[in-house]
């Protein structure tokens, strides 16, 4: 969603694609610089208060803490390769507790403008499969030879047991000046978290970053708004009980967020609040949530009444640290 991205990009963190603002690239270069070394390492840490993807959470609205690893190699000061893998904490439905993505892709730069083009997988680790009283559901558990667990604590979601998925990618960045940019992300699947629903994620970032104190701290503001386009699931999340009943027509969503934040030599501190327009109801549906509860939250994909917050407003709060090896280590 402060790292040296051949001089432009941000390097890949968890929240790929989460639309934290606050992980815009710093600046693209504005004047002629020195070839950069052949290759390089870029790797880091952070721990949040919330892992907010694309305005939903993600870690059930408690801590997260997360990580990364990217080597790159750089062709010239305007190209560069990379591939890499991070990790995070969640706490899923289908009771995954981890979050591992490998990715990779390629960022050209021409002058102000940055680009960023490449693929991710997101892998969910440990999940079992979960349903109610779908017949279909119930078969797609034992295709797949899952342990089966009839119905959910307190409501009757479904959801498989893998949930892992992959999206490409392609993002930039256009500095207006040292100080200020303006930037794009865009990403898309054939099955988001594997239910067989299509998705587009759109985006478009803003940032300024004040000059910096004498103490070497400076400040920057933020935002972001997206839109994030769902297709129909596969027949496992369908509304009937006979096989091949029909899946679900995912709702359409936006989302944004707006904060501030601190940085200093590789640490950053960000303050951010986050929201989406998706009802309870439609949040329930989408993300099959273990802890929704029972608020009249009816609707056409949701006609168990259950509703579910984990698509609200929310503040988080985050801490990272991030480290380019030929450019923080000497």
């Amino acid at each position: 969603m402060k790292k040296v991205l051949l001089s432009a990009v941000a390097a890949f963190t968890l929240t790929a694609g989460s639309a934290w603002a606050a992980d815009l690239p710093v600046k693209a270069r504005l004047v002629a610089a020195p070839p950069p070394p052949a290759w390089d390492v870029a790797f880091g840490a952070g721990i949040a208060s919330d892992y907010i993807f694309r305005g939903i959470t993600q870690s059930n609205h408690k801590p997260s803490a997360s990580a990364y690893f990217e080597p790159r190699y750089n062709f010239n000061p305007d190209l560069q390769v990379y591939a890499g893998i991070a990790g995070a904490s969640i706490s899923f439905p289908n009771q995954a507790a981890a979050e591992i993505d490998f990715y990779a892709g390629i960022r050209p730069t021409f002058g102000k403008l940055a680009l960023d083009f490449g693929a991710l997988y997101y892998y969910y680790p440990g999940g079992i499969c979960k349903n109610a009283f779908y017949v279909g559901a119930s078969l797609d558990c034992i295709v797949n030879a899952s342990p089966i667990t009839l119905g959910q604590p307190g409501n009757f979601n479904v959801i498989k047991k893998d949930l892992s998925f992959l999206e490409g990618y392609a993002r930039g960045v256009f500095s207006v000046t040292d100080a200020f940019q303006l930037g794009f992300n865009s990403y898309f699947t054939d099955s988001f978290l594997n239910s067989g629903a299509s998705g587009v994620y759109a985006s478009g970032t803003i940032k300024y970053t004040f000059p910096a104190f004498t103490n070497g701290v400076a400040v920057y503001v933020s935002g972001e708004g997206g839109y994030q386009w769902l297709g129909t699931s596969e027949d496992f999340y369908g509304l009937t009980g006979a096989i091949g009943g029909p899946g679900l027509n995912f709702a359409d969503y936006a989302t944004w967020n707006v904060g501030f934040g601190l940085t200093y030599k590789v640490l950053a501190l960000d303050f951010r609040y986050i929201d989406t327009n998706l009802s309870r109801a439609d949040c329930n549906a989408f993300t099959g949530d273990h802890t929704a509860g029972f608020d009249s939250s009816f609707s056409a994909n949701n006609p168990s009444g259950f509703g579910s917050g984990w698509c609200g407003a929310r503040f988080v709060v985050k801490a990272t640290a991030d480290i380019t090896l030929n450019a923080n280590i000497k």
